[in-house]
């Protein structure tokens, strides 16, 4: 059983839960512009909430809790279970180099490094966005600027287990170690779209009442590199989807127009390297570029 069957309906009983005026408001426009689903027919879309006004990395335990399980850490821990369960139609892993591989088996051994660069046309945008909600709400703080990650970043991966002990999924946490701002905080796993026999990598961004999820495409190069795409598309495709939490048995849902490249390849010196280039429609928002080194 994944953890998208075993978790509840948050409880919206907090006393502080979404009280921001920004939040209100992007409440509001998503009860009118998205998809009413009801929770147990749409499990490919339930994950884990904050359930309060700042994220963080305290979901983390609190949907161990609601599971009935606990968390744990280790240097052997990945962000898959198995590179293996991504196999479908249309995506063989042994394609993919197997430094890559064991990079999302065994996350937590390799060190990361990170550089940005945003467009012109992006930057005034992303800093709103991370001035009005990412630094508020400790979520996906994007660096605006290259020395934002001088000192580096840190990087943890937690798994949450199951009352039956099983990983239902792996958190990835990162932090920039110069500020200590929170820059990333979401659930890794594999799930397979209603329509596909190809599963997808899921990842699962926690936001106060609601998540961010993005479904990933796998697919290999010709030199053993590795590609995740999250493109724009119909319902139920690969791609984005903005999740809120409801007072019933539903959620509404939207698509939402991030338009995301991750390409993985293993460097001269043995190193792993990532590109990720991420678009708002079609048009360029910022690049990525990582060093993940072994330790």
């Amino acid at each position: 059983m994944t953890l998208a069957h075993q978790m509840r309906p948050p409880a919206l009983t907090h006393p502080v839960l979404c009280r921001h005026p920004v939040d209100m408001l992007g409440r509001a426009l998503m009860r009118v512009s998205s998809r009413r689903l009801v929770r147990a027919d749409h499990p490919w879309l339930i994950g884990p909430s904050a359930g309060r006004d700042v994220v963080g990395h305290d979901w983390v335990e609190r949907t161990a809790t609601d599971l009935g399980g606990s968390t744990s850490t280790g240097p052997d821990h990945g962000l898959l279970a198995s590179f293996a369960a991504l196999a479908g139609d249309v995506f063989d892993p042994s394609d993919v180099d197997p430094r890559i591989a064991d990079f999302y088996e065994h996350a937590a051994r390799w060190k990361l490094d990170l550089w940005s660069e945003w467009s012109a046309v992006a930057w005034p945008f992303g800093r709103l966005i991370t001035a009005m909600l990412s630094e508020r709400l400790q979520q996906a703080c994007l660096p605006m600027h290259p020395l934002d990650v001088s000192h580096g970043m840190s990087s943890e991966v937690v798994h949450i287990h199951d009352a039956a002990g099983g990983v239902a999924g792996a958190a990835w946490l990162r932090n920039m170690v110069k500020t200590g701002t929170v820059t990333y905080s979401g659930l890794y796993g594999v799930q397979s779209l209603p329509a596909s026999n190809q599963p997808s990598v899921r990842v699962v961004f926690p936001l106060p009442l609601g998540s961010i999820q993005i479904f990933l495409a796998p697919s290999a190069g010709p030199d053993g590199s590795f590609y995740l795409r999250s493109p724009l598309g119909k319902f139920g495709d690969n791609g984005a989807y903005l999740v809120l939490e409801r007072y019933d048995e539903t959620i509404s849902v939207r698509r939402i127009p991030l338009n995301e490249v991750f390409h993985l390849y293993v460097d001269r010196d043995g190193d792993v390297r990532a590109d990720h280039s991420l678009k708002l429609w079609t048009i360029p928002a910022v690049k990525l570029h990582y060093r993940l080194q072994r330790g």
